[in-house]
């Protein structure tokens, strides 16, 4: 009897439940994450109950919902991945993760209204045309424009936004979140050297123009640039190439953890460089690359990884020419007046990742990292015009080790028919410089004077806080920047300074307001606000008590994102931009120094077209108008500042594995002297890659400046005076940009 009423009442439990189950339906959780690098996707769409309801991803990929019936087909869509499709059963588990893999980028597949589709554009033309040098890199990146001179070693020199930023003073530039920037650097301010930088293990590019981002600080006025690195390899690979002037490269890329659950990822790269270049004087180009990286999924809501990168260069440089000096027939083309330029450089990266995923609305994003970097550069920018007898080569080096972490907080909230979401952060960088000089040496060997030795350290704490809030077709952005610099410099030449040296602080505030505004999926305009900063050299800072430490850029953008039919995406946009202190260089000392108030307004356009699916057409043109604002009118013009860029390429894929790619470069004609006396030589230069690509090899043909044209690339004016002059001149001195070159690589697959 009493087993009897036990089995009763187990039933009526059971038949309770049952109904309350067909009342309330089967409760499910979804998990969703990128097939590739195992990061939850927020914002998918889920459609169920057979298309009549659906429910959107959280910041963590989960999806929970009820199912009325069975069996239900469930569709999972998101711009850029592939949809899926999945069958559930009434004796399904309840929770499931579902891993979604990304489509081949087309630009039908971008979305202009996703805070993604500055990164999605440059994915596409990553893949359309590959690249395989850390220039090739920055030209990826729409409306950047970029120089080299001296022997390939040194940094590029980048233009932007009306800006000759040198090698970086108004560009900021990271690698996977850490910067490049080096701040008192002993060649300039800013320096960002990225050939630590293995291209190939380049997933994509972020990026942006002006200075409208919470998370980016010091030397974000005229943008900023993120590369970001692959998380694990679907092969390994190695690679060998070879060229005009005895160029050779041999890199090789190995997966070394196949995990079949998805969970854990690890991979090294390694890179050899070598170049003589087509110099009269070999380049004897060197370059060493390493690279690993190793990430996991601790918990479906915790996530690490730890990079480690180190790279090591030297080489001869071809240096800078005065025009006279070809034009008299003192050394060709391809001469120079100093034959001992050159270099040496290194750095060394460790850097830690860490994300934990509170709930389904908030998470921690943290990162510490350290470099450590050495720089040895020897220039002759005026060759006889201070000394008479030994010349004017000057050494400068560059010592020290960085340190920097980051944390950021990110909470989203449903707020009506909208959602909000609030983003915070704290961090700071320290510099802890060792050594940075100027020497006046002759031929790299003898020390003649020291000019300048300091050391010290440069901290900057930071904190940042924003939201952005989504309602109907709106996006409003606004956000808060504080920057806090703390410089101590000890001069190792004034003996009679404190031992604790000299020191000064300063504190910038830059507030943001952005927004946007979806007309429909084919149409939407924006209007970013916003203040930047680029903070000063520690020994201009000191010397001048803390005078215009950190000059402020305030400026605009008014645009629109047009995407009028699949094939197709035009963005125009109109910007203006003031600068508190312009930094200008200056060929006789080798320096970029302050010198005043600009202003700076031009207009963008970039276009990507795509006809057929293998057939792909890109090109950015940027036009800047630049001026002093305390100037006289005709002598207000900022030297080296670009008028006139334009950069694209067009990629055709056929045959069944062939890609035939051509692309150009333009730099128009430009003031390199307060009063437009003397202006820089336009040049237009084309490239030409054709590749056969098969599932486990491959092979390519480059062909650099096609037409094979005489172009200078770096341009100044700079006063010189040769050996055998009596009186200096101001001209043009230039880099001459590369001839007619072919290189070709082949690559296996495993």
């Amino acid at each position: 009897m009493k087993v009897t009423k036990i089995m009763i009442a187990f039933l009526a439990v059971t038949l309770n439940g049952m109904i309350a189950a067909q009342e309330k339906g089967w409760e499910k959780q979804l998990l969703i994450k990128d097939a590739d690098d195992k990061f939850p996707i927020a914002d998918a769409l889920l459609q169920y109950d057979h298309g009549a309801s659906h429910a959107h991803s959280g910041a963590d990929g989960s999806f929970r919902f009820n199912l009325k019936s069975f069996p239900d087909t469930l569709v999972i869509s998101h711009k850029g991945y592939d949809d899926v499709k999945w069958i559930v059963n009434d004796n399904e588990d309840k929770n499931k993760v579902v891993f979604m893999q990304h489509k081949p980028f087309q630009i039908s597949e971008v979305a202009i209204s996703h805070s993604s589709f500055l990164s999605a554009i440059t994915k596409v033309d990553l893949n359309k045309f590959p690249v395989n040098s850390a220039q090739d890199l920055l030209r990826k990146v729409p409306g950047l424009f970029i120089a080299q001179h001296a022997g390939g070693g040194k940094a590029e020199q980048l233009f932007l936004r009306g800006f000759d930023a040198d090698h970086g003073t108004d560009v900021s530039v990271n690698v996977d979140g850490m910067p490049v920037n080096i701040v008192s650097h002993a060649h300039g301010q800013g320096y960002s050297d990225l050939h630590f930088v293995i291209p190939e293990t380049v997933n994509n590019i972020d990026f942006g123009k002006g200075a409208y981002y919470m998370d980016r600080g010091d030397f974000d006025t005229a943008g900023y640039v993120d590369f970001q690195t692959y998380d694990k390899l679907k092969n390994s690979m190695v690679k060998l190439e070879g060229g005009s002037f005895n160029s050779k490269r041999i890199l090789g890329m190995f997966n070394i953890l196949n995990d079949t659950a998805g969970r854990k990822g690890a991979y090294i790269a390694a890179e050899y460089n070598y170049s003589d270049g087509p110099f009269d004087v070999k380049q004897n180009f060197n370059r060493v690359n390493i690279f690993g990286k190793y990430n996991q999924w601790i918990t479906d809501n915790d996530y690490f990884n730890i990079q480690f990168s180190t790279f090591n260069s030297s080489w001869n440089a071809s240096g800078q020419i005065p025009e006279r000096a070809l034009d008299e027939g003192i050394i060709g083309r391809w001469g120079s007046i100093d034959p001992t330029e050159g270099g040496s450089t290194s750095r060394t990266n460790l850097q830690m990742n860490y994300k934990h995923i509170i709930s389904p609305s908030e998470q921690i994003d943290a990162m510490a990292w350290y470099s450590k970097y050495n720089f040895n550069l020897y220039s002759d920018f005026t060759f006889y015009l201070k000394d008479k007898d030994n010349g004017d080569e000057i050494q400068q080096t560059d010592g020290r080790n960085i340190y920097g972490t980051e944390v950021k907080y990110t909470k989203n909230f449903s707020v009506g028919d909208g959602t909000l979401d609030w983003i915070s952060g704290v961090g700071f960088r320290n510099d802890d410089i060792n050594t940075l000089q100027l020497n006046h040496v002759y031929h790299r060997d003898l020390l003649l004077n020291r000019m300048s030795d300091v050391t010290g350290t440069e901290t900057n704490l930071h904190a940042f806080s924003g939201l952005i809030w989504k309602t109907g077709k709106w996006t409003i952005n606004p956000a808060l920047r504080v920057d806090h610099f703390i410089f101590n410099m000890h001069n190792l030449l004034d003996v009679e300074q404190l031992p604790s040296g000299q020191s000064s602080e300063a504190t910038r505030v830059s507030p943001k307001l952005n927004f946007s505004y979806a007309a429909s999926d084919k149409v939407m305009w924006f209007l970013k606000t916003g203040m930047g900063f680029h903070s000063n050299d520690i020994r201009v800072v000191v010397q001048n008590n803390g005078d215009k430490t950190l000059p402020y850029s305030i400026g605009g953008d008014l645009g629109v994102r047009l995407h009028p039919f699949k094939s197709l995406i035009i963005t125009p946009a109109l910007w203006y931009m003031s600068l508190q202190q312009e930094f200008v260089y200056v060929g006789d000392d080798a320096v970029v120094e302050p010198s005043g108030k600009s202003r700076r307004y031009g207009a963008d356009l970039g276009i990507r077209f795509q006809p057929l699916q293998n057939f792909y057409l890109n090109a950015d043109v940027n036009y800047s108008h630049a001026r002093f604002v305390e100037e006289e009118k005709g002598e207000d013009y900022v030297p080296l500042a670009p008028v006139v860029t334009s950069t694209g390429s067009v990629n055709w894929d056929f045959l069944n594995g062939f890609s035939l790619g051509l692309q150009y470069r333009y730099l128009g004609a430009r003031p390199a002297v307060e009063d437009n006396s003397i202006r820089t030589k336009s040049y237009f230069v084309n490239d030409l890659m054709l590749s056969y690509n098969r599932a486990k090899w491959g092979a390519n043909l480059q062909v650099n400046n096609l037409f094979n044209v005489k172009w200078n690339e770096a341009q100044f004016a700079t006063e010189t005076q040769l050996r055998n002059e009596q009186q200096s001149v101001t001209d043009l001195t230039y880099t001459p940009g590369n001839p007619f070159g072919i290189k070709m690589g082949v690559y296996y697959k495993f």
